[in-house]
């Protein structure tokens, strides 16, 4: 004694969905017919229980269940086609109806076919023709009230399916916003730390540059080209990012070469640095600007408090399934390093944008190397390009 819904135009469901078991099963057809089959037999299950325990041990369970089985498949079934058919004849009207008419269809449709297929199943278990024993009204009357339980029945286990379908749409649309809004935040996040980095780096750029001009013009020369060089980097990281909201590893590595080949300029021997990844490692695709504050932070909080600097090592290798990033550093490490303005907030923002892009697939760690410095090692998932990247070598 059952249906899919209170009307086919309507998003499908069936009373077992009420069963998170039932609810693995992706809605279809044919699943709901076989469900239709199951619930009227767990329903003769249980009125076939109800007749055998009020009417004692003196008849078995099986000579109530087959009877029962037999009427409940016929009502279930007329109730989902009846419900089914006249949602499709009606176009939806039945969803669409008020609230005061969509109960009273459902209870009319509902009565009527638990009156007409107990009088069918009767009749065939009497060996008469159904035809005949509907034409009977004094025999169907006494149906009625049972009908009517029914309907009021199914109605409420219809209700019950209908407030969980609503609360798993709106739980669906709140973790949709709740998406949206970490997207939004990350971008906001990118923007204010592209906006940190670049101007700065700009101006102690350029004030470099001019002071280089006259006492050494080949360095400034060299600096000026490697900032462009930077520049042009970090204008194709902004234009894949815009596109995509990925680049590859390979367009990161390039920046923080540039990045640190300007720097190198100013510092000197200070300043060394290496590069290891494989090609099959820069197609991969990252978050934008991933490596560019932790870069910044192992030379402003690493290197330059040591008198003698130290060398950076950024590496990319595959674990598994993740992809493994590490900015190594020689400088003065943890305990090392005095406290500057801002110092830990690029890392910070790092961790907060990788969290919210993929949540806890990424992991980001700090270790303290020996003799000294630090190592900033970042797993991710897996993401590939479809296009090969370029890939520029490190010097």
């Amino acid at each position: 004694m059952t249906t899919m819904t209170m009307s086919a135009a309507r998003d499908s469901s069936h009373p077992l969905d009420l069963i998170p078991l039932f609810r693995r099963w992706p809605d279809s057809p044919l699943r709901n017919l076989l469900y239709t089959g199951v619930w009227n037999t767990l329903i003769a299950v249980f009125l076939a229980a109800a007749n055998k325990l009020f009417a004692g041990s003196g008849t078995s369970f099986l000579s109530y269940f087959v009877p029962m089985l037999v009427i409940s498949n016929i009502v279930g079934y007329l109730i989902h086609a009846a419900l089914a058919l006249g949602g499709w004849v009606m176009r939806g009207w039945p969803s669409r109806a008020p609230a005061p008419a969509r109960i009273a269809y459902h209870i009319l449709v509902v009565s009527a076919c638990v009156v007409a297929g107990i009088a069918s199943g009767n009749a065939l278990l009497r060996g008469e023709n159904p035809l005949r024993y509907l034409s009977r009204l004094g025999t169907l009357e006494p149906l009625l009230p049972f009908a009517l339980a029914m309907a009021i029945f199914m109605l409420v286990v219809f209700i019950a399916g209908e407030r969980r379908l609503t609360a798993e749409k709106l739980e669906a649309r709140q973790r949709e916003q709740i998406a949206t809004t970490a997207q939004l935040l990350a971008e906001a996040k990118l923007a204010a730390l592209q906006a940190q980095i670049e101007p700065h780096f700009l101006y102690n750029t350029l004030a470099n540059v001019i002071g280089l001009i006259e006492t050494e013009p080949a360095q400034a020369r060299h600096m000026l080209e490697r900032f462009i060089d930077y520049l042009r980097a970090s204008l194709g990281t902004s234009l894949a990012s815009s596109r995509s909201g990925q680049v590859t590893l390979g367009a990161e590595l390039d920046l923080a070469a540039a990045y640190l080949d300007v720097l190198a300029v100013r510092m000197g021997t200070r300043l060394r640095y290496r590069i290891d990844a494989g090609d099959d490692c820069r197609a991969l695709l990252v978050a934008p600007m991933l490596l560019q504050p932790i870069v910044e932070n192992a030379v402003a909080h690493g290197l330059e408090p040591k008198v003698e600097g130290g060398a950076i090592a950024i590496a990319a290798s595959l674990r598994g399934e993740r992809l493994c990033i590490e900015v190594s550093d020689t400088g003065a490490g943890l305990s090392g390093a005095p406290s500057k303005p801002g110092g830990g907030v690029g890392l910070a923002n790092v961790k907060d944008r990788l969290r919210s892009l993929y949540g806890p697939a990424a992991q980001v760690q700090l270790l303290e190397n020996e003799p000294c410095g630090i190592t900033v090692r970042i797993l991710l998932p897996l993401t590939v390009k479809e296009t090969p990247p370029s890939t520029t070598p490190a010097p």
